[in-house]
């Protein structure tokens, strides 16, 4: 028998236990407070799906300083700040810093950059540093680990060998992983291996590395295959699988090492045999087979020129920014660049924010406030149909390739709820310009993969560039890479490139507000018809494109800009060009009195009311020419409704959007 000899040491836990047993011991019933014999049940509310939860990435990119007049190298503390600073503002949870945090990894720079991330640490962001080449290059590993462990994430997950340098990390629904300079093609398995163990737990993964497989100036396909060694098959090896997969699985690839900002999809095949996604009556909605590559820009206090331009047998570039702050070529100033994903359930969002500055150093007479704007952006989710869309600028007696589409159409897209929608209508005439300069490879017989220069010319075309012919038009260039026979070399002509608009239709589930899914039109305001030279100079719009930049060996004409494009880098008011896009509700869904409408910042709002919307079926020269609509409807987006073709609305549209019906 247990003696208690302190009675006042009993928990209330403990004596409801002991009551608890003696009642069930004493049967109970005798002892319990009388009950109404017909209890009247309490009613209890709905159990509510849990709403999912943001998650906010920021990109950090290179922040190395360069070197003072005593030789010292330093941290870009200032806009290594003003970077931090901006995503601290925009409610950022973890921090990536892509690489090159130091020039060249010596203690003075490590506390620096230390010093600065601290602030922030301290104020709840978490970090997750990747190793660059200047700190592969100069930081001994204990530099490394002794300043980043404090900075990695307690609960990373370490590549076996690889510890402290390539890891990863689970936040909300999002796989992060951080990859160590050149290390993708060696983390490639413990990647995929990682990927497919917690596929089911995840809907999003984001790679993280200094570089990539396709760059603007570099690129380990471009430095490891084409100008790679003889019989080095480290990158050859795994490099269309790391494509492949990365393609399957939705990757969104981040990086920096570039100095310049630049987003592209990058394709599991080519992008000639890469069609516009749509749906299948047993597969439902599928995605193009590519991944998103960001580079994220610039926090240092140098910049690099455009140098081999599009990568066009895998690359699509649809935003490409620049500054050198070289004034002999026409660039004023440097940028500093911030990037966020914004992560909730299914749904990404994205945007990319530029300031220019002309710092170089660290003097208090070189700090600046940054005057952020936005110059890149989409949202899209998981479930979801895209297209390239290509600039209004090929020529018309180009052979067509079902992938130059330069119009806004697609096919059905597909919501769960049996909505589906389609663009039907519509030009892409409002697009960027960009120049690249003229760049030479070499080959050393006995070492280089190339034997010749015809080698080295095959490499190139094998795994970079489109050979132009009829049947595979190189919309930059028919001679993209030239053999100089005088010199032994493979030149890359300067050429000007025509970006394409990335465009994708969404879906998500309904909402209380809404009577159906809820279609996110993305990618259509991106560009505004600037023109940059390749040490993002600025350049005449209305001026002809580089020699030999058009498929039929002339210069890319003027671009004739419609009166809506601004030509200006902030896209935050930026106005798309028009399209069309029609809205079908499901069969089941009782549309009478339901509108077309859009989200607004204070909610959802019907995009024109019920009386001005005309009673008719699409027709492409609405586009032009507006059906008649009584006087009041002046001034109101142009919505229909086509009772021939099913619950069917049809809109056009300048500008991103998120579309549903509701009951007004």
């Amino acid at each position: 028998m247990t003696v208690f000899k302190n009675p006042t040491t009993f928990s209330k836990s403990l004596v409801c236990a002991l009551v608890a047993t003696v009642l069930s011991a004493c049967g109970g019933s005798d002892y319990d407070t009388p009950k109404p014999p017909n209890p009247v049940p309490v009613p209890q509310p709905e159990p509510q799906p849990a709403q999912p939860t943001s998650f906010v990435l920021g990109l950090l990119p290179d922040t190395q300083g360069g070197s003072d007049a005593s030789g010292q190298a330093h941290v870009a503390m200032h806009p290594m700040d003003e970077v931090l600073k901006h995503q601290a503002d925009k409610g950022v949870n973890m921090v990536i810093a892509l690489g090159d945090l130091t020039d060249n990894g010596s203690s003075i720079e490590f506390a620096e950059w230390v010093s600065v991330a601290k602030q922030y640490q301290q104020q709840g962001i978490e970090f997750l540093p990747v190793m660059g080449n200047h700190e592969t290059s100069y930081a001994y590993t204990l530099e490394w680990i002794d300043n980043m462990r404090s900075f990695i994430p307690e609960d990373a997950v370490h590549m076996p060998g690889y510890e402290w340098v390539n890891y990863y990390v689970i936040r909300e629904n999002v796989l992060i992983f951080g990859l160590a300079y050149y290390n993708l093609p060696v983390a490639y398995t413990w990647i995929k291996d990682i990927v497919l163990s917690h596929r089911d737990e995840v809907d999003h993964i984001v790679v993280a590395s200094h570089d990539g497989l396709i760059g603007a100036k570099y690129g380990q396909t471009l430095e490891q295959i084409v100008d790679g060694t003889k019989d080095d098959g480290w990158v050859y090896d795994v490099q269309p699988q790391i494509r492949q997969f990365f393609a399957e699985q939705d990757v969104i690839y981040v990086q920096g090492h570039e100095h310049q900002y630049q987003r592209s999809l990058i394709t599991a095949k080519t992008t000639l045999t890469t069609l516009p996604s749509s749906s299948t009556p047993t597969g439902g909605n599928y995605k193009m087979g590519a991944y998103t590559q960001i580079m994220a820009g610039n926090a240092s206090y140098k910049g690099y020129e455009f140098r081999f331009g599009e990568r066009e047998l895998v690359q699509m570039i649809v935003a490409q920014k620049n500054a050198t702050y070289d004034l002999g070529k026409g660039s004023t100033h440097f940028d500093v660049n911030s990037g966020l994903l914004t992560f909730k359930g299914s749904r990404v969002d994205y945007q990319s924010y530029f300031a220019p500055h002309t710092a170089k150093s660290n003097d208090a007479d070189q700090d600046f406030t940054a005057n952020w704007q936005l110059m890149d952006k989409f949202s899209r989710t998981t479930n979801r149909c895209e297209t390239m869309i290509y600039p209004n600028s090929i020529l018309h007696d180009t052979r067509p390739v079902l992938v130059f589409q330069t119009q806004y159409l697609t096919n059905d897209c597909y919501g769960d709820d049996g909505s589906f929608a389609r663009l039907v209508g519509g030009r892409n005439d409002t697009f960027n310009r960009t120049d690249t300069r003229t760049r030479d490879l070499s080959f050393t017989p006995g070492i280089s993969r190339a034997e010749s220069l015809m080698d080295l010319t095959r490499l190139a075309y094998q795994w970079l560039f489109i050979p132009h012919e009829n049947w595979t038009p190189n919309l930059n260039s028919p001679l993209r890479v030239v053999p100089d026979t005088e010199a032994n070399e493979l030149l890359i002509p300067e050429t000007s490139i025509d970006l394409k608009e990335h465009v994708t239709l969404s879906w998500l589930a309904g909402e209380s507000d809404t009577a159906s899914d809820i279609l996110i039109i993305s990618g259509t305001q991106n560009q505004t018809g600037i023109y940059q030279g390749a040490y993002g100079e600025p350049k005449d719009s209305q001026g002809n494109g580089l020699p030999m930049s058009q498929t039929d060996g002339g210069s890319k004409g003027p671009m004739p800009l419609p009166l809506t494009a601004s030509a200006k880098w902030d896209i935050t008011d930026a106005k798309a060009d028009r399209y069309a896009v029609q809205f079908t509700a499901p069969d089941a869904l009782d549309v009478d009195g339901l509108l077309l409408a859009i989200r607004q910042n204070d909610g959802w709002q019907a995009i024109t009311q019920a009386d001005c919307v005309v009673d008719m079926a699409w027709n492409e020269d609405w586009l032009t020419q507006a059906p008649d609509r009584p006087e009041q409807c002046a001034g109101q987006a142009l919505v229909g409704w086509d009772k021939d073709h099913g619950k069917r609305w049809w809109v056009i549209l300048d500008r991103d959007a998120e579309l549903a019906l509701i009951k007004p």
